[in-house]
């Protein structure tokens, strides 16, 4: 099964490694394939905890959990790899002074072998659900503990998996721990194969994320009522600013800040605002010197500001949910008592039930988000209420972070 999945990996890499090569910046190409190749520099210490991260969402949910290690064991060395350059970014802003970040290499025997000769890791903790065959077979035999961390597997992927269940029930025994999310979760990661001795329902690191720091600066100029589209997708931003452009017939001083999820796609969108006429801003572009703002929309193309700019919103709107991808995080306008609007797809966030249930967002389809976002903007005490609610919820839900961190206790 390996050799095959091996031969297939290969092929398809040598197809895929000059477009992956040639669309990173010079600066960055010869380090990226380096890494990818398991050639990273020096790792001098006794102990090595080796977190993969594949990009920005598991990055953050990794943050408490770096944090909370190099808290409680000083001499630790962490090591973060990652997929995405945008993960790198993220994760060199956020815990870059507490880990060293890395690239994770491709999942070639050699290239992992000579990753882990040089890393050493004493223990390795897969964030969320990204396993590579060879990366934990690598693991398995030389004796390393795999900790699967945060676990989930959504309704749609499980779908997916059970048809190669045969696939996956090894690779799940390799793993010495598996620290998941939620019940139903755990129920499906046993159904695949997992061992029911090693899997644990921890809860989701999610709810003990803290934003990145205060409020940026330029925020302060927002003057008026603010919607933020959190983490947006291809057509949401569309959505948004028609939204936009009607309410502000009604309320003329609102703004909208757009966050689009990948950096990529920064152009694209202002590109669609002006097309539509629309009054904007860069992100970028906002100086000391800059006036107030009123009644724009602001393109958030910069990386790594989001978590701590939903401080500045009065609604939040979840990117990702109007579109079959499965939501964003809706916890972070949460931490700040946000009123939370989502989409009808939110299936990577299961406890957006919860919130739901408890009055602590609400749930619309792209048909009905003007009106009710009209709702909202007309009703400022809901607006309030809706928040406390969704702070009340996080507050209530935290402690995944001491519940993981004693379950990898004797690993350490």
């Amino acid at each position: 099964m390996f050799q095959a999945y091996t031969i297939l990996y290969s092929i398809a890499l040598v197809f895929l490694l000059p477009f992956e090569f040639f669309k990173r910046p010079a600066a960055l190409r010869f380090r990226w394939l380096a890494e990818r190749f398991g050639r990273i520099p020096s790792v001098e210490a006794q102990k090595t905890v080796m977190i993969h991260a594949v990009s920005v969402g598991e990055v953050i949910a990794s943050e408490p959990l770096v944090k909370r290690l190099k808290s409680d064991y000083p001499q630790l060395n962490i090591v973060i790899s990652t997929v995405t350059d945008t993960g790198q970014k993220v994760a060199g802003e956020r815990i870059g002074r507490l880990a060293k970040i890395i690239y994770v290499p491709f999942d070639l025997p050699c290239a992992v072998s000579r990753m882990l000769d040089t890393v050493k890791p004493q223990l390795f903790i897969i964030m969320e659900t990204e396993l590579w065959p060879n990366l934990l077979r690598s693991l398995y035999t030389r004796g390393i503990p795999a900790v699967l961390m945060n676990g989930r597997i959504s309704e749609r992927s499980f779908k997916g998996y059970c048809r190669l269940r045969f696939f996956f029930m090894p690779l799940l025994r390799m793993l010495s721990l598996l620290c998941i999310q939620t019940e139903v979760y755990a129920e499906r990661i046993k159904s695949l194969g997992a061992d029911p001795s090693s899997v644990v329902v921890t809860g989701s690191l999610k709810f003990d994320t803290r934003p990145s720091g205060m409020s940026p600066e330029w925020t302060a100029k927002l003057k008026g009522m603010t919607i933020i589209g959190g983490s947006t997708h291809a057509t949401e931003e569309q959505l948004l600013v028609e939204s936009f452009s009607a309410l502000s017939k009604k309320y003329p001083d609102i703004n909208l800040v757009l966050a689009p999820r990948h950096p990529e796609r920064f152009n694209e969108v202002i590109q669609l605002v002006k097309n539509l006429g629309m009054r904007y801003v860069r992100r970028s572009d906002i100086g000391n010197d800059h006036p107030d703002i009123r009644g724009m929309i602001i393109i958030l193309d910069v990386m790594g500001e989001l978590s701590s700019v939903y401080a500045s919103c009065s609604i939040a709107v979840m990117g990702g949910s109007f579109i079959e991808h499965g939501g964003q995080n809706l916890l972070e306008p949460a931490y700040y008592a946000k009123a939370i609007v989502c989409g009808p797809h939110m299936e990577n966030f299961p406890f957006a039930q919860d919130f739901y249930a408890e009055g602590a967002a609400l749930r619309t389809d792209r048909e009905g988000l003007t009106e009710m976002l009209d709702r909202l903007i007309s009703s400022p005490g809901t607006i309030q209420t809706m928040g406390a609610k969704a702070k009340d919820l996080c507050d209530k839900n935290a402690g995944a972070l001491d519940r993981s961190v004693e379950a990898i206790k004797k690993y350490l």
